[in-house]
């Protein structure tokens, strides 16, 4: 018998209505140490011995106490009955389980086949409701767990979804940043050559117009506009002195010419046998060169070729004699901030 057979023949056995072939199987069963039916056997024998109680008394005969005081006093037994006796087995199969669990001996009555029938069906009646709940339990819990791997093998797959459309945006964006670097790569090389056609340009229209003999006035606006497109034209503020507070100016430094504009505005006119003079500061003034200021002249543009223009601490103009000095002796007009 499997272990469900015999755990549902244990209220059979606490009612005392198994035969003889299945209670010593059960009582096998519970030598062997099964703590389930153990337990399960008290509580039935419990509730065994509690049915007699809800009989209805009943007046016993009027023979019972002569019955009773007779079997007081019984007959000795033949000393042959007694040897067979003691020669039996100490416990017969079944009868030791009522040692552990004494039940309790219910009155006699006529009512008692009654009951033991009913405890029968009440105990049938529990057990089947038990087992009915733990296969509804088990059938609900192995629902969820289909419901739940169903569910898990969705997100997986939308999961594996997500990961090759990221993968793929991954991909399409890295292509085109390799696009919009190579657009601008190309976009500053055509810009770069673009400024030196129009400086070429620039150059080939000074040099026509000095073969010609033709003297070109230009504005310092279009030297600026032109100098300015240069990528990697340095500039250089200069500010008034308390000798001319609204005098200002700007240095240009063109590295591929190696040519320094200086366009200054607002300098007071130079008196006459007087010029500026522009200085590079190093470890002492260099001369750049000089330049002068007419009568209603608000700014002048004076271009020359520095190529220590870089290693310049700061830059200067002053007020010299006609033709210059090696070094200043006048006083500043114009000043860089170090």
């Amino acid at each position: 018998m499997t272990h469900e057979e015999l755990q549902e023949s244990v209220p059979l056995y606490a009612a005392g209505a198994l035969d003889r072939s299945e209670r010593q199987a059960l009582e096998a069963h519970l030598l062997s140490g099964c703590v389930s039916c153990h337990a399960a056997l008290k509580d039935y024998q419990s509730i065994a011995a509690l049915l007699p109680l809800a009989l209805s008394p009943i007046t016993p005969p009027h023979s019972l106490k002569a019955t009773i005081m007779a079997d007081r006093n019984p007959a000795p037994l033949p000393a042959e009955a007694a040897s067979n006796e003691s020669a039996r087995q100490s416990l017969e199969p079944g009868e030791w389980m009522n040692h552990l669990f004494p039940p309790v001996a219910p009155a006699r009555s006529s009512s008692l086949p009654w009951a033991l029938g009913f405890a029968t069906l009440l105990i049938m009646a529990v057990g089947g409701y038990f087992t009915w709940s733990v296969s509804t339990e088990r059938s609900v819990t192995t629902s969820n767990i289909q419901q739940l791997e169903a569910s898990l093998k969705e997100t997986s797959t939308k999961f594996a979804n997500l990961q090759r459309e990221v993968g793929d945006q991954t991909q399409s964006l890295a292509a085109l940043r390799n696009e919009l670097q190579q657009r601008t790569d190309e976009t500053a090389e055509t810009k770069e050559r673009l400024v030196q056609r129009e400086a070429e340009l620039e150059e080939m229209r000074v040099q026509l117009s000095q073969r010609g003999n033709t003297r070109t006035v230009e504005t310092p606006q279009d030297e600026l506009a032109t100098l300015l497109r240069v990528p990697n034209a340095k500039t250089v503020s200069l500010t008034g002195s308390d000798m001319a507070k609204q005098a200002a100016g700007f240095l240009l430094y063109d590295s591929r010419t190696q040519k320094v504009w200086l366009y200054s505005i607002n300098l007071p006119e130079s008196p006459a046998g007087t010029t500026y003079q522009l200085w590079a500061i190093h470890d002492k003034p260099v001369s750049i060169g000089t330049f002068s200021i007419d009568t209603g002249k608000a700014a002048h543009l004076l271009v020359k070729k520095v190529p220590s223009f870089v290693d310049a601490k700061a830059f200067a103009v002053s007020l010299e004699p006609s033709g210059g000095r090696p070094q200043p002796t006048g006083p500043i007009y114009l000043l860089s901030q170090s």
